[in-house]
């Protein structure tokens, strides 16, 4: 189990104005707008800065190239996701390290709406259809140079070791029943018994689930946080029919999906999610939504559809 790691910069107040200052100036009124910090997670701190706009900073070294990977990434895949009505947060400042702070940093329009996590299952189902087009959107060959990810949208059996760890560190902690192992065990071996993706490396959220969906009750409005942006199986973006949607809203994402996905693909969004669900078990000692996210999901995986 692990705990949040320790952010490696004081981010305050004084030092986001002085950021502002110093790389935001053509964002009018942005220096003296009102600023608040509203998240600190593992990776990344967000301030609001006014009622329109949001302010991303790295909060450790590992984390800086996130940043980089939005930098290059929301350009080209963002205004394709928007055009079906779902909103992402393309940068309007892409800030550069300086004297004052190390790393890379953004301003990006601020999203209005609930975190999707603290939606209801149920009231979720009126996402499938708007989810299902954003992912049609985003899901298109990417360029050779896209931002490379060792760990997201990778064949899956280079994640089998990572996999049996953790499956096998809940178990040992007893966190997870004889039954919700074999049904994780069971997504996991379907997935990795299925062709691999043959087709071009597609361009991936890489970290779709509801912590990061911003919505208005039943409608979807907007996905954040595309740090880890890369492309290859979309299986990996698809797994969020487990992490998001009960039965009734998985079918209806399945089905708005329509052709673009063969079994084999949806076979190894389970294993996906399988995967999803146990590291969120097994490191989200410090998140409590986050481990009720990955217990909800394991729920979905034992019911087998």
């Amino acid at each position: 189990m692990a705990d949040k790691p320790a952010g490696e910069v004081v981010i305050d107040e004084a030092l986001v104005r002085q950021l502002l200052r110093e790389q935001a100036g053509a964002l009018e009124g942005a220096t003296s707008l009102p600023l608040a910090r509203v998240s600190a997670g593992w990776d990344n701190e967000v301030w609001r800065l006014g009622e329109d706009w949001a302010v991303r900073l790295p909060r450790r070294a590992a984390a800086a190239s996130l940043i980089v990977h939005e930098h290059r990434a929301l350009p080209l895949v963002g205004p394709a996701i928007e055009a079906t009505g779902v909103r992402v947060p393309m940068p309007v400042v892409r800030a550069e390290p300086g004297s004052s702070f190390p790393w890379r940093w953004s301003v990006a329009p601020w999203i209005e709406g609930s975190r999707g996590i603290d939606v209801p299952w149920k009231v979720r189902t009126g996402w499938a259809e708007s989810l299902a087009a954003a992912l049609g959107a985003l899901h298109v060959a990417a360029p050779p140079d896209h931002p490379p990810n060792p760990v997201r949208g990778v064949p899956l059996p280079e994640r089998a070791d990572s996999f049996t760890a953790r499956r096998e560190a809940l178990v040992a902690a007893r966190l997870v029943t004889d039954a919700e192992e074999r049904a994780v065990t069971t997504a996991w071996e379907d997935g990795l018994a299925e062709p691999p993706w043959t087709g071009p490396p597609v361009w991936i959220h890489g970290d779709l689930h509801p912590g990061n969906i911003v919505a208005d009750a039943a409608r979807l409005v907007g996905i954040i946080d595309f740090g880890d942006v890369t492309a290859g199986d979309p299986a990996y973006d698809l797994a969020v029919a487990w992490l998001a949607f009960d039965a009734n809203g998985r079918e209806r994402f399945r089905a708005a999906t329509g052709p673009r996905y063969d079994l084999a693909t949806w076979t190894r969004a389970r294993a996906w999610a399988a995967a999803v669900a146990v590291l969120l078990l097994a490191h989200s000692d410090d998140e409590p939504d986050y481990a009720a996210l990955g217990r909800s999901a394991l729920d979905e995986i034992v019911s087998g559809s």
